[in-house]
């Protein structure tokens, strides 16, 4: 591994490309042979359009995890806002997939996508996440995603990005479109 990896990024904010980033990095990093993971929180179900590519992609240098109870409705392209005890398992079953991968996966680059959310929204304790992030390997490269990112977590960070939306189309009355959104 190089010396040079083993930050912590963070992307947050109420804009749309959090995700969207995660997911170059984790190209970019397959294109120059490393290993890479993604562990999902809060995005369980099928119908995200990213995961056709990372099935395929799957294999000895990438993996991904999704954990999560289903929040999207693609017939209505609605989201079911609000925490049930589901989510809240759903998301410590996540914590768990991450200790494991640090003990037993020799990775380069893993993605925590939603995390900052699970904590904010309360299914996760912050405390609990703060703990994991002080047992991440040295030379791993680990990305958190999701808004409302908690200022401690932000002080472990070495690259913070926060999204601002100025525009967004949603509130013009375009649903989520298949493909973009999903």
């Amino acid at each position: 591994m190089n010396s040079h990896w083993g930050k912590i990024q963070v992307y947050t904010g109420y804009g749309k490309g959090k995700t969207t980033a995660a997911l170059g990095l984790v190209i970019r990093a397959l294109g120059r042979g490393k290993k890479a993971a993604i562990v999902y929180f809060d995005k369980g179900g099928n119908h995200y359009g990213e995961r056709e590519i990372l099935d395929q992609l799957a294999g000895d240098n990438f993996q991904y995890f999704v954990t999560g109870a289903e929040r999207f409705d693609p017939e209505s392209k609605t989201f079911r806002f609000g925490v049930e005890e589901r989510d809240k398992q759903e998301a410590e079953q996540g914590l768990k997939i991450v200790e494991d991968l640090f003990k037993k996966a020799s990775l380069d680059l893993l993605v925590l996508d939603e995390i900052n959310s699970t904590i904010s929204l309360g299914m996760l304790k912050l405390e609990d996440v703060l703990d994991l992030l002080n047992k991440k390997p040295p030379g791993l490269e680990l990305v958190l995603t999701g808004r409302d990112a908690h200022p401690r977590i932000l002080e472990k960070a070495d690259l913070v990005t926060e999204m601002k939306m100025v525009k967004h189309y949603f509130y013009q009355g375009t649903e989520a479109r298949e493909g973009i959104e999903y």
